[in-house]
């Protein structure tokens, strides 16, 4: 790989390698999903991303909606505090529906997005995740589809950010710990 930004210290996931695991769960998706009334919602802004990409693979007529849940401040922990900043503009009662996220870590987020998607009646409401920081969970999560599992480490790119920076960069990586001094 070329043109690797000093701030990065390891690699984890190569674009190759990511595009290979998205197309297996596009192709995943789409035979589950055929003959449904299919409705992507995709958790802003990291996931876009992962969305397009996976939108790609997905070969069945399908909608796709957008939410913004905020749970962080400008660090990178969880505040433990969770807010909708931006809600759906499409009704999802009786439509199958999937959570497209790039992360999950704690799964308080999750959970309470997942609360809130559920009281709207879809038809089926499922979670697909492109990262699984499972090593952080508090709360059990029944991830349906997922891209990679990744150990307790804070990652950029392909959608992931520190400060709004690296989400451009195709792959997806470690920053060096003299980042976050």
């Amino acid at each position: 790989m070329e043109n690797i930004p000093e701030e990065i210290y390891k690699v984890l996931f190569t674009e190759e390698e990511i595009q290979n695991r998205v197309k297996e769960l596009g192709s995943a998706i789409t035979k589950e999903y055929a003959g449904k009334d299919l409705v992507l919602v995709n958790v802003l802004k990291g996931g876009i991303y992962f969305l397009s990409d996976l939108t790609r693979h997905i070969d069945l007529p399908l909608q796709i909606d957008f939410m913004a849940i905020s749970s962080y401040g400008p660090t990178t922990e969880a505040s433990g505090v969770v807010r909708v900043v931006k809600d759906l503009e499409e009704t999802i009662a009786g439509k199958d529906v999937i959570v497209v996220e790039d992360i999950i870590d704690t799964g308080l987020t999750l959970r309470y997005l997942i609360k809130n998607l559920e009281s709207r009646g879809p038809s089926s409401l499922e979670i697909c995740t492109f990262l699984d920081k499972s090593a952080r969970r508090i709360v059990d999560l029944p991830l349906k589809y997922k891209g990679f599992d990744i150990s307790d480490v804070f990652v950029v790119g392909y959608g992931l950010d520190y400060e709004q920076k690296f989400r451009n960069l195709p792959y997806v990586a470690i920053l060096r710990s003299e980042v976050f001094l």
